[in-house]
């Protein structure tokens, strides 16, 4: 399993609020943790601000910290508490305790735990976990949660070190520090949308056009659509690049993508439709030829169905539009 030898170190030893921890709470440490940061977003802000804000209130941080090589440190609630958790795991080991199954996390891994459900967490106790951990709320905190579990297994799923998503972290700890405007925090829980992206869509986050996954079939066939653009594929053809039968492979590319390959690759020709409208003066034919689409008119009809105007009603709208013809108050782009 990979482990980061590359991990941010945070010199500054800060603890921005003292905790004030439920009865229903046990938390045991020695003396905190070397390097340590926790902030712990005041009661006042979370109710007169964070829950009410249109921005937050979807979804916003109560606490979050970094403890690295947390010897000793322990959490049990019995009841739970009433925020979402998430600990990401960089280095060292630990457990987690929940719905009476005990799972040990490992680097590299994170587990989520839902609020108002009784738990215990622990470091081991010869190679203590180096953790990153957030306390969430707000009206969509349970479906977020949900859409992470989804995708785990027995809590803890498994994470790849990227430094992006750290330096994420960290912009979030050091507006939080500077103090409580209503637009830092926004703008750090706006970060913090970005942050459960990266947990919840993994690989999209660590992209990279460098190291394309030739074993994700359907990733591979996306880029083969994209290669071929000009042509009209086959299911068949399609399955066959992914070494799957049509039925199963149809099944695995509409679980992952909500359509069928062939929907999926009409909407990247009308994408790419889109951008020779917007960007050169070929006549509606001469795209629908390049795009391997030899009868314009049902070329026009797709174009219609996905984007809802015509063709030609969508090149008047995009030469109507300011930075173009500037003869338009309407917005486009």
């Amino acid at each position: 399993m990979f482990v980061s030898t590359e991990l941010p170190i945070i010199r500054k030893f800060t603890i921005i609020h003292l905790i004030s921890m439920a009865k229903s709470t046990v938390i045991r440490r020695r003396d905190g943790f070397e390097g340590q940061k926790l902030i712990v977003l005041p009661k006042k802000i979370i109710t007169n601000f964070l829950s009410k804000d249109l921005v937050t209130k979807q979804i916003y941080i109560t606490d979050i910290g970094y403890y690295p090589k947390a010897m000793h440190h322990y959490a049990e609630r019995p009841h739970g508490i009433n925020q979402h958790i998430i600990i990401y795991c960089t280095e060292g080991y630990g457990w987690l305790e929940i719905n009476k199954k005990k799972v040990e996390v490992s680097p590299s891994q994170f587990i989520a735990i839902p609020a108002n459900t009784p738990h215990r967490y622990g470091a081991n106790m010869d190679k203590p976990w180096t953790i990153y951990w957030i306390h969430f709320k707000g009206e969509i905190a349970s479906f977020i949660l949900e859409l992470i579990l989804k995708n785990s297994e027995n809590y803890k799923p498994y994470l790849s070190f990227n430094e992006n998503r750290i330096k994420l972290f960290e912009n979030i700890c050091f507006n939080l520090e500077k103090g409580y405007s209503s637009d830092a925090l926004r703008y750090v829980n706006m970060i913090f949308s970005h942050f459960l992206s990266s947990l919840i869509y993994e690989d999209k986050f660590n992209y990279s056009d460098d190291k394309p996954d030739d074993n994700d079939m359907v990733e591979k066939t996306i880029r083969y659509m994209q290669e071929n653009i000009h042509t009209m594929l086959r299911l068949d053809a399609l399955s066959h690049i992914a070494g799957l039968s049509k039925s199963h492979y149809s099944a695995i590319f509409r679980a992952k993508t909500g359509y069928s390959p062939i929907e999926y690759f009409n909407q990247l020709k009308v994408q790419k439709a889109c951008q020779f409208i917007s960007f050169t003066t070929m006549s509606i034919k001469s795209i629908a030829l390049d795009l391997g689409i030899e009868d314009q008119y049902y070329f026009t009809r797709m174009f219609t169905k996905l984007m809802g105007i015509s063709p030609n009603q969508y090149r008047k709208k995009v030469n109507a539009a300011p930075g173009l013809s500037g003869t338009s108050n309407e917005s486009f782009g």
